[in-house]
């Protein structure tokens, strides 16, 4: 079974999203060296608990958190998706030496993401 291993929030003010979740939940939220507008979140749960990222909203319609959800294969579950009345919004693309990624929009207009674990992505 799969289950949520990131999430990220868009903002339009990330120092105001960090400010809210920090304070409401006590997350650490801290600068991702070497990115652009990228923040990591540290739930502070336990190692297998989903962290997750801010980010600066890429375009007026993201919206909502997006939520990644872990599977064998990005490949294979993306045709299930699409096989299944969903779309791609953003074919797999590279997270170096983390893994692969699809984002995806459900029959319900709902935007969440496929992830798989590969150090060897590049």
């Amino acid at each position: 079974m799969s289950s949520i291993v990131w999430f990220e929030i868009p903002a339009d003010d990330v120092e105001r999203a960090k400010s809210f979740y920090g304070a409401l939940f006590g997350w650490k939220i801290e600068k991702v060296p070497g990115m652009t507008d990228y923040w990591h979140v540290d739930t502070g749960g336990s190692d297998d608990a989903p962290d997750g990222g801010v980010m600066k909203r890429q375009e007026p319609q993201q919206q909502g958190i997006t939520n990644y959800i872990g599977v064998a294969s990005v490949d294979e579950s993306a045709a299930k998706v699409e096989k299944l009345g969903g779309k791609i919004c953003m074919p797999k693309t590279a997270v170096p030496q983390m893994g692969y990624f699809v984002i995806c929009r459900d029959p319900e207009n709902n935007t969440f993401a496929l992830w798989e674990k590969a150090q060897d992505a590049k």
